[in-house]
């Protein structure tokens, strides 16, 4: 990920990597000089480039051509996922951003994990940004999906302006019963706990589908992934 940094215009010209593209490069991925890598800015296409420096300095490479491939989803998914513990929320995120979604929106609700406010808030954004953005490089995605702040769920539910799933373990239908939704889709998942009576209730009065995954309750983060695979294997780009 080389943000404000490529354009189409800079084939067969040399330019240095950020600080973190340096370190992906030469630390995590252990490129020598005269390999071959891949380059994005997150706006759409990648870039063909060979390694041309790596010292203490940092690192440069030579941009050879862009190449305008996308790899992103038909389906403009929100995955609405109610703020759980660190650890399951970067799951959720990683997984979110390699299965394809277009947003997140981080939901606070009743039983959501303690979010903090003012520069922690900030903090947490930033690090969920961070983990959207490395789960893309592995994936191969070239743009990065958006990580709104985070909102109520009383907030966020009356303002989606699209059409929703909401998934309850309590729930009779699955995603076969359900005919294709009118993009942009959302789905909702709750935090570990699920969602109260009130929320379920507020969801469905919204228009949201209630759907259940199967006969067993999952983890947050779990259902996360379970989810949206479903949703891309009935509408989404793994049909």
């Amino acid at each position: 990920m080389c943000p404000n940094l490529l354009a189409p215009e800079l084939a067969g010209r040399t330019v240095d990597l950020d600080p973190a593209a340096a370190h992906h490069a030469t630390r995590v991925l252990r490129l020598a000089v005269g390999d071959a890598l891949t380059l994005f800015d997150g706006t759409g296409g990648e870039y063909a480039a060979t390694l041309v420096r790596a010292d203490k300095r940092g690192a440069s490479v030579r941009v050879e051509r862009f190449v305008p491939v996308e790899r992103e989803s038909h389906l403009a998914l929100t995955l609405a996922q109610g703020i759980v513990a660190s650890d399951a929320m970067d799951s959720a995120i990683r997984k979110a951003t390699e299965l394809g979604v277009t947003a997140i929106q981080p939901l606070i609700t009743a039983r959501s994990a303690p979010m903090g406010d003012g520069e922690r808030a900030a903090k947490r954004v930033a690090h969920w940004r961070q983990i959207a953005t490395a789960a893309a490089e592995q994936s191969g995605r070239n743009r990065i999906p958006e990580i709104h702040p985070p909102r109520s769920l009383a907030e966020w539910l009356p303002a989606w302006a699209g059409t929703g799933i909401v998934f309850l373990p309590e729930a009779e239908r699955t995603i076969a019963a359900l005919a294709p939704p009118a993009p942009p889709l959302a789905v909702m998942i709750g935090p570990e706990g699920g969602f109260d009576a009130r929320e379920s209730a507020a969801a469905k009065a919204q228009g949201f589908h209630p759907l259940r995954l199967g006969p067993r309750v999952l983890r947050a983060d779990t259902a996360t992934a379970a989810a949206i695979a479903v949703v891309q294997s009935a509408w989404g780009d793994w049909r």
